[in-house]
């Protein structure tokens, strides 16, 4: 398919098709995994089709970064080694010492470390927000200073939502970028830059990969200044997806919006199982009406997505508990895989944020609905418990 007609084609066939044509001389309709690090030139300074070494571009991760921008309806994707490796190149290549940055007050423990204990070194300073107020969001900006206002939406691990369309407005307006972790709507789900964002940072390990088989992470823009910033850092620092990790991601990115519908599926299930148990004393979905950030997310949102946090009656000994005893649920950290996963925030993802405005409820736990059979997740979640009423 031509470039024009994918640009017009549904989110699916782009997952399938955009990114790479077969190849012209094999016909091979699956990018091949270009092992290399080094490619030989024409001549001194004469590259064959840009590629001179791995780090700055290899076709294998430039078939990822363009499938990546075609799914979020942006013109630049850029491909790293992991999530915080894209999130630390882009306060890099935007931020320096002295600029603020606005965070959620609900952040990833990894995102929220990479600031506190990174960036403030820098000089980078940062102040937290919840993301569903937009007074407080304009508080928190430094008129001058704020450069960027970064937003999770849903929230990561209490689901918050955040209106991108009214939060893009605000951070404009202050003379700020608008930076949205998509990580846990997914492309198919969300298109922040549609809304008004600056752009889309992910997590690959996440939905996108979807396999939990590879550690990857992704930006994508549509401005041209932005993507040329982005650029000089990414090649400058090197943080980049290796090209068997940008094969993996383009492998799952092809089945992305079947399982963003099985995820789903499963995860409004399990909700509805949840809400009417005695040991859960409150279950926290965007997909529940009486959720506060319901009415956006059905405005952004296709569906709401595969993460429940539920909190239990019997505090955080019971929320540990839960998570000792599950079977089909696997007790670990991550999400967005196949399989289903459990986990106490507090102990685990978020125990960098104890102590701060961003820690989290003892008695919290979280959950990546997978794909399997729900009629097998819903008695596991039900002994478990049952085990420790």
């Amino acid at each position: 398919m031509s470039d024009r007609d994918l640009s017009e084609a549904g989110f699916e066939t782009r997952a399938i098709h955009a990114g790479y044509a077969p190849d012209p001389t094999t016909g091979a309709v699956i990018p091949p995994i270009y092992a290399t690090s080094t490619y030989a030139q024409d001549g001194v300074g004469g590259l064959r089709n840009g590629y001179e070494y791995s780090r700055s571009a290899n076709p294998t991760r430039t078939a990822l970064e363009s499938t990546l921008a075609a799914l979020e309806g942006g013109a630049h994707g850029f491909a790293f080694a992991s999530g915080l490796a894209a999130e630390d190149t882009l306060i890099r290549a935007l931020c320096r010492p002295g600029d603020h940055v606005v965070l959620p007050n609900d952040a990833y423990g990894g995102t929220f470390r990479l600031f506190d204990k990174v960036a403030t070194a820098w000089g980078v300073e940062h102040s937290p927000a919840p993301v569903a107020d937009l007074d407080a969001v304009r508080a928190a900006i430094r008129p001058g200073a704020t450069k960027l206002v970064w937003l999770e939406t849903p929230t990561n691990p209490l689901l918050a939502v955040g209106d991108i369309a009214a939060l893009a407005e605000v951070a404009h307006d202050a003379g700020a970028r608008l930076v949205v972790d998509n990580t846990f709507a997914s492309s198919y789900l969300q298109q922040p830059l549609a809304l008004g964002a600056d752009i889309v940072v992910h997590s690959t390990t996440k939905y996108a990969g979807g396999h939990s088989d590879v550690v990857g992470g992704a930006l994508v823009v549509d401005d041209a200044e932005l993507a040329e910033r982005i650029g000089f850092h990414q090649n400058a620092i090197g943080g980049v997806a290796g090209p068997f990790d940008a094969w993996l991601v383009l492998r799952g990115l092809k089945t992305l919006a079947l399982r963003m519908e099985r995820h789903c599926d499963n995860a409004e299930r399990i909700v509805q199982f949840l809400a009417g148990h005695p040991s859960v004393a409150e279950v926290i979905y965007p997909g529940l009406a009486d959720h506060p950030g319901h009415d956006v997310a059905s405005r952004q949102m296709r569906r709401f997505g595969g993460m429940v946090s539920f909190r239990v009656t019997g505090g955080e000994e019971q929320a540990l508990a839960v998570c000792a005893a599950t079977r089909v649920f696997t007790l670990g950290e991550s999400l967005g895989g196949v399989e289903s996963l459990i986990e106490h925030p507090g102990r685990m993802t978020h125990a960098s944020v104890a102590g701060t405005e961003l820690e989290v409820p003892a008695d919290l736990v979280r959950l990546s609905v997978g794909i399997e059979s729900v009629e097998d997740l819903l008695p596991d979640l039900d002994r478990a418990l049952g085990s420790v009423a």
